[in-house]
């Protein structure tokens, strides 16, 4: 048996989280936004798989394959493409949509973006040695202002 007191207590704290969420959502209080205002830069690329399980890293502009991410490495990088190309599929948008954008902002955050779904991935939010991962990736293009 679990005490009366023990199931009210979590009740009230359910209720009080359902409510804290509602007026976080609804007024904006107590929650965090990010203004995307002043890119840096920003640089396109096309990511397609390859039979091997490693990634052709390709300039969307020439459609040729800059540099490849092996099979196995960058966990991190893959997990990602993977979410976005998952949200692609769901939509029923595919490998044909628009290039990605990797941008830096003024501020110093380094966002993926898919234009075929307007989702963006703020890098900077799993940590720095995360973001530095997609560093890899954009020194492949070479012309990084």
């Amino acid at each position: 048996m679990v005490p009366r007191g023990a199931l009210i207590g979590a009740a009230a704290l359910i209720i009080f989280s359902i409510v804290a969420a509602s007026v976080g959502r609804l007024t904006g209080i107590g929650t965090v936004r990010a203004n995307y205002t002043g890119t840096v830069w920003a640089m396109s690329f096309r990511f397609e798989d390859r039979p091997d399980g490693g990634i052709n890293v390709v300039a969307p502009e020439s459609g040729a394959t800059i540099g490849v991410l092996p099979a196995g490495s960058d966990g991190f990088v893959r997990t990602v493409l993977r979410s976005l190309a998952f949200d692609r599929e769901r939509q029923g948008v595919g490998a044909a949509g628009p290039a990605f954008v990797i941008s830096k902002w003024s501020d110093g955050h380094t966002t993926i973006d898919d234009p075929a779904t307007n989702r963006r991935v703020d890098l900077a939010a799993f940590g720095a040695g995360n973001m530095q991962s997609f560093e890899k990736v954009i020194a492949m293009r070479g012309d990084k202002p």
